[in-house]
């Protein structure tokens, strides 16, 4: 049983590693240089490594015996040696590394200069989600970006809270989003795809599954999907919906939540105008289906312990009238 343990915890741990969030399959120019700066750094790290591993060796071998081989107790070479290995090829590699990345790829894949991007968004980080909007449009959605593929994209990044950091791997590098101010980083994919991204700084109980998903899209689809988020929310089409729309707007949901076109003018969690068009809830929690919807709205802090959405003391029939309703709102 014990072998059986190992085994499959070492299993976990490797699975672990092969999701598509690893910086090592860049997707955009700027991840792609990150990618070569770290694959030299391994190498360059691997160098040092096996050389002090191969003169461990050389010295257990040689225990019994003063001197190095072939130049045995000469004191001069020796402290050559030392200073060479020691001092002054260290201080090439850190000047070297310094140089490349704080001074070059800094920059390359900092902030994008003023004009150079053919469109914003706006990320706003919260205790545990992601609000974005599209400047100049209606536009809010929740913990899932849209882009078009193979355009240059200006993240303006915020906090509506306490320090989040914004780092879609592929994509590019992490930001950080410090209380009172704003940040800016580069979002472009080469392909369409699907890019996920995370939280990269500590910010609270649930910032494990404080994730979101980056859809980039040929410009056609991008821009119908855009045209849609930006209308308001569609009526109630039986008379369960219709139903879960009353309920919705009469109890807490409508003072935490927006749904345009309805009373419901909440900002504490999600805008939910177009909810039942995304993949997920609860930044990536939980799949986007009806079943895990109901589960979440009836039971929210088994789900995301800390979370700022409260349980309601609602009957079965009622989760269900809401659940359908928010499930309607495409």
């Amino acid at each position: 049983m014990k072998k059986w343990g190992w085994g499959i915890t070492l299993g976990a741990l490797l699975l672990s590693g092969c999701g598509k969030q690893s910086p090592l399959e860049p997707q955009s120019p700027a991840s792609h240089d990150i990618a070569v700066l770290w694959w030299w750094m391994l190498g360059i790290a691997a160098v040092v490594f096996f050389g002090a591993v191969a003169l461990l060796a050389i010295g257990w071998v040689r225990r019994d015996r003063p001197g190095l081989p072939f130049i045995g107790e000469n004191e001069g070479v020796t402290t050559g040696l030392v200073v060479t290995f020691g001092m002054v090829i260290p201080v090439i590699v850190l000047v070297a590394l310094f140089a490349v990345s704080d001074l070059w790829l800094v920059k390359r894949t900092g902030a994008p200069d003023p004009g150079t991007t053919s469109m914003t968004i706006r990320v706003i980080g919260h205790q545990w989600f992601w609000e974005v909007r599209y400047p100049g449009t209606r536009a809010v959605t929740a913990n899932e970006i849209h882009i078009p593929a193979r355009t240059r994209v200006q993240v303006i990044a915020t906090t509506a809270d306490v320090i989040h950091s914004f780092w879609v791997p592929q994509l590019n590098r992490k930001i950080d989003m410090i209380p009172g101010n704003e940040n800016r980083v580069l979002l472009y994919a080469d392909n369409p795809g699907i890019y996920r991204g995370q939280c990269a700084e500590f910010c609270g109980l649930q910032h494990a599954h404080m994730a979101m998903k980056v859809f980039a899209e040929p410009r056609k689809r991008f821009q119908g999907w855009l045209k849609d988020q930006e209308e308001r929310a569609v009526t109630p089409a039986t008379p369960e919906e219709r139903e879960g729309r009353q309920l919705f707007l009469q109890n807490a949901c409508a003072g935490c939540h927006t749904i345009r076109g309805t009373s419901a003018q909440g900002s504490i969690g999600p805008d939910l105008t177009h909810v039942a068009s995304r993949s997920t809830l609860a930044a990536v929690t939980l799949p986007n289906t009806n079943h895990a919807l109901e589960r979440w709205i009836r039971d929210p802090q088994h789900v995301k312990p800390g979370t700022k959405m409260p349980a309601l003391d609602l009957s079965n029939t009622d989760f269900a009238a809401i659940g359908s309703y928010l499930d309607h709102l495409r």
